[in-house]
């Protein structure tokens, strides 16, 4: 069904439950995004109680019928597949199950993100010609804007999933950052055509093949510079490159602390720069983002980190609506089509 007309209704299913302070932020950041776009249809899903309990406290208003009861959860600790099986009603399970049925467009949580990832392709399902989907995520740069996926859907990915990630990757740039033709380069080892292992060297001829703006391999210092606006790789290298560029923030903040603490001349130079650092830093701060999008799966999901503030559930909602505005789900699959037969 076509639907890229913007502001066009939208059902989204927020995972009340999932978080570090649910039911808490996932209810208040949803209704602030449903506040904020009116053609947003919400339902929460979870402990009806709980759910009610935040509304009531807050002096909110929210109609009772978009509140889906269930009455399991599926915790950090959980193992993910097994989780599915022995919580069949968990707010996850609920929550893409109804995505599923076509009763609800997207699915938003901030909970257990391996169960997350497995309820949207196991659940969902994948989007037809996806062998695997991808997770991706914005990365600061010197310029313009750079993704990188995938960065820990799955590990050990061949060279047909290298080109699947192009492919959704710049799509997913192309429609929600508005650029039009955004470069590709496949994270290798060098950037001469020969560099990388099998898997790359592979997905590099693949990806030659493709009408998409390959610019060839780039190495890990091209990521912050901005030379593409999407980085290709597996997710077991993704994920670490996640891992080690979320851990910048509190290392600059430290330094900047053990800076102002050696004298009065110093802390004063820091009071100077507090605004200009404030603007900076807001940059690599992941709530302005709100999550990241899983895509390949049948339908929009939308997966938080486990403390994601009120500031970052409302931004996931408000991404879940524009990905269904820019009707993503079926441009992938038309996209796939196109690039079925292609081998090494």
């Amino acid at each position: 069904m076509e639907h890229s007309e913007v502001n066009s209704h939208c059902r989204i299913v927020v995972d009340a439950m999932g978080g570090d302070f649910a039911p808490q932020n996932a209810v208040l950041g949803a209704l602030q995004a449903a506040s904020m776009d009116t053609s947003i249809e919400l339902f929460l899903v979870g402990r009806k109680n709980e759910i009610l309990d935040v509304i009531n406290k807050n002096n909110l208003h929210f109609d009772d019928s978009h509140i889906i009861h269930a009455d399991e959860v599926i915790t950090m600790s959980d193992s993910p597949v097994l989780a599915l099986k022995t919580k069949p009603n968990s707010s996850i399970v609920v929550g893409a199950k109804l995505v599923r049925e076509k009763k609800a467009d997207a699915f938003v949580s901030a909970g257990n993100t391996g169960a997350m990832m497995s309820a949207s392709t196991l659940i969902i399902g994948r989007i037809p010609g996806v062998g695997r989907p991808t997770i991706g995520t914005i990365m600061p740069a010197e310029t313009g804007i750079c993704t990188i996926f995938d960065v820990g859907a799955s590990v050990d990915s061949k060279p047909n999933h290298l080109l699947e990630y192009a492919v959704m990757g710049s799509i997913f740039v192309r429609e929600i950052y508005g650029i039009k033709d955004p470069k590709v380069g496949l994270l290798s080892v060098g950037e001469e055509d020969s560099k990388g292992n099998k898997v790359t060297a592979s997905a590099f001829k693949m990806l030659k093949k493709t009408k998409l703006n390959f610019v060839g391999n780039i190495e890990g210092r091209d990521i912050l510079k901005g030379k593409v606006n999407v980085v290709v790789c597996d997710g077991f290298v993704g994920n670490i490159l996640l891992k080690f560029a979320e851990s910048f923030v509190g290392l600059l903040k430290s330094k900047i602390k053990a800076f102002a603490y050696k004298g009065l001349i110093n802390k004063i130079r820091v009071l100077l720069m507090k605004g200009t650092l404030k603007m900076v830093m807001k940059e690599f701060d992941y709530q302005s983002y709100g999550g990241v999008p899983l895509l390949g799966v049948n339908g929009i999901s939308i997966i938080g980190h486990g403390s994601s503030s009120v500031l970052a559930i409302k931004n996931m909602v408000l991404r879940a609506k524009e990905m269904y505005d820019k009707n993503l789900t079926n441009k992938i699959e038309e996209s796939l089509k196109e690039y079925a037969n292609i081998s090494e």
